[in-house]
């Protein structure tokens, strides 16, 4: 059980959630929810409506980011009585990491800059090397989690051994 969840602390907030440095927007958390919930729903559509009541998201900003993602591809959309939205590819062959730069862009930058583009002078000159790493192990857990492993409730080693350090769960 997560840290969130023994505590009772809620992920929900408007404003998204900060771990350590990295910001989780509430756009991003809104997509991530909505399309964990179309990859749990088996394929068949659903209302704006449902997957907004589904997980008490505001209905009109869960429009919006919903249009984003069918926009990218990764969610399709039928108006219409028998209509909603559903996953445009297996939920298998859809990370986190998709969802996420849909909704937000990089899932690292620099000022708005991409870690590889920095330059440092001086003794801070190895600084976008670190950048870099901090992208790359930020890719190592979110490209490696797919919407379907999370509507199953089965999340790969790499998270589950990250989230085995009590530390982890611990804000520095």
């Amino acid at each position: 059980m997560g840290r969130f969840a023994r505590s009772g602390r809620s992920l929900a907030g408007a404003g998204g959630w900060k771990t350590g440095g990295v910001r989780i927007s509430a756009r991003a958390d809104y997509a991530l929810r909505a399309a964990v919930e179309l990859a749990a729903s088996g394929g068949g559509p659903l209302k704006l409506e449902q997957l907004a009541s589904s997980q008490q998201l505001p209905p009109k900003f869960l429009e919006t980011i919903l249009g984003e993602l069918r926009r990218a591809g990764l969610l399709r959309a039928q108006r219409g009585a028998d209509g909603g939205y559903w996953l445009a590819r297996p939920a298998a062959d859809i990370t986190l990491a998709d969802v996420i730069r849909v909704a937000d862009g990089p899932l690292a930058d620099v000022r708005g800059v991409r870690p590889e583009s920095v330059a440092y002078a001086g003794h801070a000159a190895r600084l976008g090397e670190v950048w870099v790493a901090v992208r790359a192990a930020v890719r190592a857990v979110l490209e490696q989690v797919s919407l379907a492993d999370v509507a199953d409730g089965r999340l790969p080693d790499v998270v589950l051994d990250l989230t085995r350090d009590d530390d982890a769960w611990v804000p520095h």
